[in-house]
């Protein structure tokens, strides 16, 4: 939050909700389920928004991206991640 130019990404475990109030540029916003396919997908969500994810969907894990970066993800598509760039 409060950081512009934002270059990567994070990932919200189990997550009920976001919010992109203190933010200073839009962002995607992908939603996966338990085995990281996508089920929801919103892109350049602007600052000051909530986005709340419905309770038949609670196990939602959201992953947060830098804008017009989810042009090549798909709703269904599985994603795949690897380690080596988790701090």
């Amino acid at each position: 939050m409060g950081i512009t130019p934002i270059y990567y990404g994070m990932l919200f475990p189990k997550c009920n909700g976001i919010h992109t109030f203190f933010m200073k540029e839009p962002i995607d916003v992908i939603g996966l389920n338990e085995q990281n396919k996508v089920i929801f997908l919103t892109r350049n969500l602007p600052p000051n928004r909530i986005v709340r994810i419905p309770y038949s969907i609670k196990k939602t894990n959201i992953l947060e991206l830098p804008q017009n970066t989810s042009s090549n993800i798909s709703l269904g598509e599985t994603l795949i991640f690897k380690d080596e760039n988790i701090i």
